[in-house]
């Protein structure tokens, strides 16, 4: 894993069931991992992340008849904004070169990862990122669990405890990059 670059991905989407729901924005950064050149006991653990690009679309949805209301308020969906929107596999093909063999780092992976890999299923790209992934939630779960001012882990109480400023919540790339600092913090921690 070490070898790979990391690909830091969020997704916003028409609701929580990947069977259902579509993703409508998708933002992401690739990050090459560049080993530290010191490390000492207790001092700056893991490799420097060297940004090599940041993606975000939105994506045109396919059925916003099964879309749950409050997810399209909280993602602040408007049919204006997504007027010119590409579908869904433009999307993923224009991406899949930039994630090749990449590991994906999500706030909870395992809700991006299942509608991501549900849209490769659904188009017929095949995925190209590496099988192995990192969850920011479990990341922090273990190194903060004794941490009695931290009692959830969701994106924001993580950004308000190492003071990360995301201003645009709940959209895609600025969430993203929100991980990506909690992501350098918690190696620190």
């Amino acid at each position: 894993m070490k070898k790979h670059n990391l690909v830091f991905i969020d997704l916003e989407t028409t609701g929580l069931d990947p069977g259902v729901h579509e993703i409508i924005e998708i933002g992401g950064m690739v990050a090459r991992q560049v080993p530290r050149v010191s490390v000492s006991a207790g001092v700056k653990r893991g490799a420097e992340l060297e940004i090599i690009e940041e993606f975000e679309f939105k994506i045109k949805p396919e059925h916003l008849e099964l879309a749950e209301p409050e997810a399209l308020r909280i993602n602040g969906y408007n049919d204006a904004e997504w007027l010119f929107a590409p579908d869904l596999k433009k999307v993923l093909e224009t991406i899949s070169s930039k994630i090749k063999d990449a590991v994906m780092v999500a706030q909870n992976v395992t809700f991006d990862w299942s509608f991501l890999n549900q849209a490769f299923k659904k188009t017929g790209i095949k995925n190209p990122m590496h099988y192995h992934k990192l969850d920011l939630i479990s990341l922090a779960f273990a190194k903060l669990y004794d941490n009695e001012r931290l009692q959830r882990f969701s994106l924001q109480a993580l950004a308000e405890h190492f003071g990360i400023k995301n201003e645009r919540a709940h959209t895609a790339l600025a969430d993203v990059r929100a991980t990506v600092e909690i992501y350098k913090k918690l190696l620190d921690a």
